[in-house]
């Protein structure tokens, strides 16, 4: 799975990498959790746009908002057939932006508790992760974006840490995952594997991550032996 990620790298490279003319006012985060606003990026009339949607997706057929809080998730190879996912997945897919996630490996050894591990592209460059985005009606008359991050088998590098990952998409297939046009999960099928274990790092990280208030620099100090 994909509970608690970064993105910190500067807007101007944000912009580049993945062709945005424009994005919100993003401060660096080094902890993002579920519920929180998450920068995405969607097809736009003209090219993509970048947004700030809740992490959790609510169904716009959901009674009740609550339900995101469930869906920060989506397996892949289910996605295309769940009620919750398959209307995104058919026409309402994104980029969740990031560069570096977080996963826990269980202890070994009585009284130990997960270790945190930080995960990286090798050369530490930011990185889309496969999403899926709704607009539910709320209440108010409002529309409120919400999204839920892919998840696929882990690869060689994640496998003795956890067996998720989220997807990870190469860039010269952001445009194909975007295309609203693009209807047929069928023909999207290659792109939810895991990523290559060569192209990412992993390291220990400190136990400072387990709370969802610490949000600095020092949560990507390794942890010591």
């Amino acid at each position: 799975m994909c509970g608690r990620y970064t993105l910190k790298t500067p807007a101007a490279a944000l912009a580049q990498q993945f062709e945005l003319a424009e994005l919100p006012d993003l401060a660096p985060r080094y902890n993002i959790a579920p519920t929180q606003q998450v920068a995405v990026v969607r097809a736009a009339e003209a090219g993509r746009s970048c947004e700030l949607m809740g992490w959790g997706l609510i169904p716009a057929w959901a009674k009740d908002p609550a339900i995101g809080g469930k869906l920060i998730n989506a397996r892949s190879e289910t996605a295309a057939e769940k009620p919750s996912f398959r209307s995104a997945m058919r026409q309402r897919r994104c980029l969740v932006l990031a560069d570096g996630f977080y996963e826990w490996q269980a202890g070994s050894g009585k009284g130990k508790g997960k270790q945190p591990f930080y995960m990286t592209m090798d050369d530490e460059r930011p990185f889309a992760m496969a999403g899926l985005w709704e607009a539910w009606p709320a209440p108010d008359g409002t529309s409120r974006h919400t999204c839920t991050i892919l998840t696929t088998s882990a690869n060689e590098l994640l496998a003795p840490i956890h067996d998720r990952m989220p997807v990870i998409l190469p860039p010269e297939e952001y445009t194909r995952w975007l295309d609203p046009g693009m209807r047929h999960a069928e023909a999207l099928h290659d792109l939810l594997g895991p990523f290559p274990a060569t192209a990412m790092r992993a390291r220990p990280v400190q136990t400072l991550v387990n709370r969802v208030g610490n949000d600095g620099p020092e949560l990507l100090a390794m942890q010591a032996n």
